[in-house]
C-alpha cells in the first residue's frame, strides 16, 4: 500500500543456541499505515520484542525484508533510526540526570543543535505536562513518569513513526493510564504508532488495527470488529485463543 510506513514482508529471525535454533520470528508480513495505531499482541516470548527490535535495526532479520518510510532496514539503517522513536522495555535513563539533562544528551546524540534541544524540550515538556519534572533527578522519578519521560525522549527528534515495546510493562493502573493517553496524543499529533503489548485491555483501547502474534508466526490481522466477525469472538480473549488454535497446547 502506497502510504505504509512501515511494510514488513517475510521476517524471520533465528537464533542459534546450544540445544537448536530458535525460530523467534517466522515469515512474519505486515504494514502500519500512516496515522494509524498496529499493535502486536501476544504472550511473553511469542516473538513481539523481536520483530520490534528488528525494525529498529537492532537486530538483523535472518530473511524476509521491512522497510520504515521508504528506506530498508538492512541497507539503510541509519536513516531508518532517523525516522523512528523506539521505546523499550528497559527505559536506559540516568539516575542523575534530570529530565531536561536527559533530553539534551539524546538530543546531542541525534545531532540536535543546542537551540533545537532547548526548543523541543520545553515544547514536549508543555505537551505532556511535564514541566514541573524538567529539572529533577531521574533518580526520583516514580516508575510511571520515568516511563513518560522514555516517551518524550522518543519524540525528541520528531520521528514519524514510534516504535513502543511493552510501553506500559510494569507500570501501577494510574502509570499505565498516564501513558496510554500519552499515546493517544501522539495519535491525535499524526504520528505512526507500531505498539507490542500481552495487555488485551491496552490492545483493544489503543490500536486501530492488532496483529496475534504466537510462538514467532503472525495468526490474524485486523480490526476489533473484523477479527471478532472472523472469529466468532465476544472479546480480544476469545478472538485469541480461536486465532492460535492448536498451537496454544503444542
Amino acid at each position: 500500500m502506497s502510504d505504509a510506513l512501515v511494510s514488513v514482508q517475510e521476517l524471520c529471525k533465528t537464533f542459534r543456541s546450544r540445544s537448536g535454533e530458535v525460530h523467534a520470528a517466522r515469515d512474519v508480513s505486515f504494514a502500519c499505515q500512516a496515522g494509524e495505531i498496529f499493535g502486536l499482541l501476544g504472550p511473553n516470548g511469542a516473538g513481539k520484542t523481536t520483530t520490534l527490535r528488528m525494525l529498529a535495526t537492532i537486530l538483523t532479520p535472518t530473511a524476509g525484508r521491512a522497510s520504515i518510510a521508504g528506506y530498508d532496514v538492512q541497507s539503510d539503517p541509519e536513516r531508518v533510526r532517523e525516522q523512528i522513536g523506539f521505546l523499550a522495555t528497559e527505559t536506559g535513563l540516568y539516575d542523575r540526570f534530570t529530565a531536561r539533562e536527559t533530553l539534551r544528551f539524546f538530543g546531542r546524540i541525534n545531532r540536535l543543535t543546542e537551540d533545537e534541544i532547548r526548543e523541543r524540550s520545553d515544547r514536549i515538556f508543555n505537551t505532556l505536562d511535564m514541566m514541573r519534572l524538567a529539572d529533577r533527578r531521574v533518580g526520583n522519578f516514580s516508575t510511571g513518569e520515568k516511563q513518560k519521560l522514555s516517551l518524550a525522549r522518543s519524540i525528541l527528534h520528531d520521528p514519524p513513526v514510534l516504535i513502543l515495546d511493552e510501553p506500559t510493562f510494569g507500570l501501577d493502573v494510574m502509570a499505565a493510564r498516564t501513558v496510554v493517553e500519552t499515546i493517544e496524543f501522539f495519535r491525535q499529533e499524526g504520528r505512526t504508532i507500531l505498539l507490542s503489548t500481552h495487555i488485551m485491555r491496552v490492545a483493544e483501547k489503543l490500536c486501530d488495527r492488532i496483529g496475534i502474534l504466537f510462538q514467532g508466526r503472525l495468526h490474524a490481522i485486523g480490526t476489533m470488529d473484523e477479527l471478532k466477525f472472523q472469529y466468532e469472538g465476544n472479546d480480544l480473549e476469545e478472538v485469541f485463543f480461536a486465532a492460535v488454535g492448536s498451537e496454544v497446547n503444542a
